[in-house]
């Protein structure tokens, strides 16, 4: 029996093709599953450091931004008052954050591009590769970054002094 109508052919021809972009496929999937555990390994290895314009704390944190280490100079409580300090070693932990989490973005940034074929596209209702892999975290701002309206002073009963005069 003879295929007069090519049809044999045709099909053939589909079926190769989709048996080369499962291939391609799964190279792919083979690829991207490699470079998320290395990914995954060297977002682990992330640490970050910050140490304050004064010297006078230095703060380590790892790639979640966790704080590892907190430490103060030997004149650190000399120098300052206690609320100067905690400012200050606040925004010392942020920036270390900050480059911890400029450094995962950067890390992850390749792991976030797309396959070229994507599962999703050949089977209806299964995730996209893209939809595994969370977006990058956002970078804190420092407080000084963010513009904050002054304390009240203790002796100003209404927020106001008197002698404040930017408002003239």
């Amino acid at each position: 029996m003879t295929d007069p109508t090519g049809r044999r052919a045709v099909l053939e021809a589909r079926n190769a093709a989709m048996r080369e972009q499962v291939d391609t496929l799964l190279a792919e999937l083979k690829t991207k599953t490699a470079q998320l555990r290395e990914t995954q390994e060297r977002v682990q290895a992330i640490t970050a450091t910050a140490v304050s314009k004064d010297g006078a704390v230095r703060a380590s944190v790892d790639s979640t931004g966790a704080l590892t280490s907190l430490e103060f100079s030997a004149n650190a409580f000399e120098r300052t008052t206690p609320d100067k300090l905690a400012r200050l070693a606040t925004e010392t932990v942020l920036q270390a954050v900050a480059r911890s989490r400029t450094e995962l973005n950067e890390v992850v940034a390749p792991a976030q591009q797309g396959a070229s074929v994507d599962l999703s596209e050949l089977l209806p209702g299964v995730p996209s590769l893209a939809d595994l892999i969370p977006p990058p975290p956002p970078v804190p701002q420092p407080p000084s970054a963010r513009r904050q309206p002054p304390a009240p002073r203790p002796d100003d009963e209404d927020g106001e002094s008197f002698l404040d005069r930017s408002g003239w």
